[in-house]
């Protein structure tokens, strides 16, 4: 699927309703795109709907829990019957608790895999019984830099984004053995201004911010759509993301002492946190929440590494290539 704009395509969306998934359908709706919109959030979708059909798109609302296997399989038949064969499925539906795990509950653990992970398992196996029989079709799967660094205050939301990471390369791995054309592409993200700071269940005593630099989440949407279109194995999103996650490679040890001094505080404002605030872990929230945080006024609009990604792929092939040589000179010392 490289090349330009695609008129038509029937795209998948999860956690289409707020945040980077709102950001990620408005994108594909300014393409003309055909976009089905899963989420748990009723009024959120159907605001998700008007933008894209007023930007020229397609879109149908299909109101779901992505922890439910047979209802995301039942989401993918109907878009198909209204759409047309599915071209392109996005799998980025997530929840999360912040709070230290000496303080989690265990149906909390359960609860953040079975969205975050699992909503992913079940998503690719819906996109993989259509697009293996056709031979094409694209997955893309939403990650993160805490895929390779985890942090503290967020041990089952980073737990779930390796967890993806490992069945994404098993993934990969069996459609190469399979000479099949469907192709995955994993795509780690750094923090973005959603609103998911303000609804995710947390235990802390400030309210909980991104750890900065944050961008908005624009930036990530254009990064999702570029990988639809691109034969790319897997896109570090911006520069903090490619430190993380070579920062990990180089000198894990040290960021583990680094993270524990500053970790806690970076993750929090100054505002205390109301404990009995309502969260979106067990079911969603109400309103239409859009996709940007409260954090506009510190998030960027561009990312210079995601410019000369997208504008010119031999930069962020030599970018590649010097992170490589940088972690084999390490594995030598």
């Amino acid at each position: 699927m490289d090349g330009g704009d695609l008129k038509n395509e029937v795209v998948v969306i999860t956690g289409a309703s707020a945040g980077l998934g709102r950001a990620v359908a408005r994108e594909f709706g300014s393409h003309g795109a055909k976009v089905g919109l899963i989420a748990r959030g009723i009024a959120g979708l159907e605001a998700a709907k008007r933008e894209i059909e007023s930007a020229g798109g397609t879109a149908m609302v299909v109101p779901l829990d992505v922890a439910d296997a047979n209802a995301i399989e039942n989401a993918a038949a109907s878009i198909e019957h209204q759409f047309g064969p599915i071209d392109i499925w996005v799998n980025n539906a997530m929840a999360s608790v912040f709070s230290p795990v000496k303080e989690m509950e265990a149906e909390e653990y359960k609860r953040v895999t079975e969205v975050t992970y699992l909503g992913v398992v079940y998503g690719t196996l819906a996109a993989l019984r259509r697009m293996l029989p056709r031979d094409r079709g694209v997955i893309i799967q939403v990650g993160s830099a805490l895929a390779y660094r985890s942090i503290p205050l967020q041990s089952a939301y980073c737990a779930a984004k390796h967890a993806i990471a490992g069945f994404t390369d098993s993934l990969r791995c069996e459609l190469i053995h399979d000479k099949s054309n469907v192709r995955v592409s994993m795509l780690q993200m750094p923090a973005l201004n959603t609103p998911q700071f303000g609804w995710v269940k947390s235990r802390l005593k400030h309210k909980a911010q991104p750890v900065p630099p944050v961008f908005q989440p624009e930036v990530g949407a254009k990064v999702v759509y570029w990988a639809a279109h691109h034969s790319e194995r897997e896109v570090y999103v911006g520069w903090p993301t490619v430190e993380a996650i070579l920062g990990n490679k180089l000198a894990p040890g040290w960021l583990d002492r680094y993270l524990g001094k500053t970790g806690f505080d970076s993750q929090q404002t100054s505002e205390p946190e109301d404990p009995n605030r309502p969260d979106n872990l067990w079911k969603p929230l109400p309103g239409d929440h859009g996709a940007h945080g409260r954090f506009d006024s510190q998030a960027h609009e561009r990312s210079w590494e995601v410019r000369a990604r997208l504008g010119r792929r031999w930069i962020g092939a030599g970018l590649t290539m010097l992170v490589a040589a940088l972690l084999l000179a390490s594995r030598h010392r």
